[in-house]
């Protein structure tokens, strides 16, 4: 991608109106849920898999895994998280109870009487394991993918920023749209083809207004609160549901070293390494993340 391409799609960062003219557009099915308009996908028959995606790129990152389930026999449903994609961009907290809620209502209205395997990714680590503290009766198996919400989290000195009172919110909406775009693709390890239409994508949903007001409060209220992230993983501990957890040991944005926490708190689950592999590899390598996850799922 050269520089014209870059300085264009950042200069229709936040400027437009998520409305139901652009929504008329998108692919997908749109639903008026209590926590907010949500953009979601489902398609499939059979057993019913929920897909839960990360901190800031939309239901897209799923892409191989949701084709990969459906091709193979399953239901499966992807959803965009408030703030994200084209899902509204509502005046709320975005926290684990913001998010959990959301995926509670999404289910309760179109999946209402199905227990499911539940997948998360990055900051999808959180709202999954909180949605599963809340709803213990709904979810068979968890997989996370690189899951955020350690309390052993060293965060980076630009993260350590933004939680300085009026400064971090200040820094954040002048440099946050460039940074997450220039920082979306940067763990693109083995499909470095992709990469150019990864960042158009990102920059779609990037282009509807406060996508940087509900990404500075996911970071601020769920990436850096931990504490409340770590009690919903023990209450997966104690309930023992069967988990299965894959991290890339060179992964950047939530460091490999966490997984020694996590299996501090979660001794049940089942552990894989990926080595050399970023915080991406979901879509990087997602013939080898779904060979792992569907071997899990049918076991």
């Amino acid at each position: 991608m050269d520089k014209s391409e870059v300085k264009k799609l950042l200069a229709a960062a936040q400027t437009l109106e998520l409305d139901d003219k652009a929504r008329a557009g998108a692919d997908g099915s749109f639903i008026e849920l209590k926590s907010g308009n949500t953009h979601y996908q489902i398609e499939g028959e059979g057993e019913l898999i929920v897909l839960v995606h990360g901190y800031s790129t939309p239901y897209f990152i799923y892409d191989k895994i949701y084709n990969a389930l459906i091709a193979d026999g399953y239901k499966v449903l992807r959803y965009d998280l408030l703030g994200r994609g084209m899902s509204e961009r509502v005046d709320e907290v975005y926290n684990t109870e913001l998010f959990a809620k959301q995926l509670e209502e999404l289910c309760k209205a179109i999946v209402p009487n199905e227990k499911f395997v539940l997948i998360g990714t990055s900051m999808g680590g959180s709202i999954t394991s909180e949605f599963c503290r809340r709803n213990p009766e709904k979810v068979k198996k968890l997989i996370l993918l690189a899951p955020a919400g350690m309390d052993s989290f060293k965060a980076p000195f630009y993260m350590k920023m933004c939680k300085i009172p009026g400064f971090g919110k200040w820094i954040f909406s002048k440099i946050g749209a460039k940074s997450l775009f220039n920082g979306c693709a940067r763990e693109m390890i083995y499909s470095k083809d992709e990469i150019d239409d990864y960042q158009r994508r990102f920059a779609y949903s990037m282009q509807y207004k406060n996508f940087v007001r509900s990404t500075f409060s996911s970071l601020i209220n769920t990436i850096l609160n931990t504490e409340e992230t770590v009690k919903a993983y023990f209450a997966l501990a104690e309930r023992k549901l069967p988990m299965l957890v894959i991290w890339g040991t060179a992964d950047r944005t939530m460091p490999y070293y966490q997984i020694e926490r996590m299996k501090e708190i979660c001794p049940h689950a089942k552990y894989i390494t990926y080595e050399g592999s970023g915080h991406i590899f979901l879509y990087d390598e997602g013939e080898r993340t779904y060979k792992d996850i569907i071997k899990f799922i049918k076991k």
